[in-house]
């Protein structure tokens, strides 16, 4: 799992992994604490995933983008398109459960749902 600070980091991490999975979180905020867990946890059975936190308290540049206004806020991006947002705490059931709804994703309608060139 990566902490990131800069927005240079979350674009090496998007040209190397088709999805990246990102934790918005705050030190002083217990369910995103309890949410660590969970996602260390998970991490391990997605080893082509990356996983990364974010401290909202000390790295707002890199928040802003996302427009984050509660934690924990989780954001997955796919193939540089986010494909999934969810705030408050998840367990792990939950978890992967949307993690596996993000690789079954059909890519190309996704795309074309949003009006967004393929890469092809």
């Amino acid at each position: 799992m990566f902490d990131i600070s800069k927005e240079d980091e979350l674009e090496g991490l998007m040209k190397e992994h088709d999805v990246v999975v990102l934790d918005f979180w705050a030190p002083w905020c217990p369910p995103c604490k309890a949410f660590a867990a969970v996602l260390e946890s998970v991490s391990g059975h997605y080893p082509r995933m990356a996983f990364c936190r974010v401290n909202t308290n000390e790295e707002e540049d890199l928040s802003a983008p996302f427009d984050i206004s509660t934690i924990p806020m989780l954001v997955v991006i796919r193939d540089r398109v986010m494909v999934a947002s969810q705030e408050g705490y998840l367990d792990e059931e939950k978890l992967r459960k949307l993690l596996g709804q993000v690789e079954e994703l059909d890519m190309e309608a996704v795309r074309a749902g949003i009006g967004t060139p393929s890469d092809g």
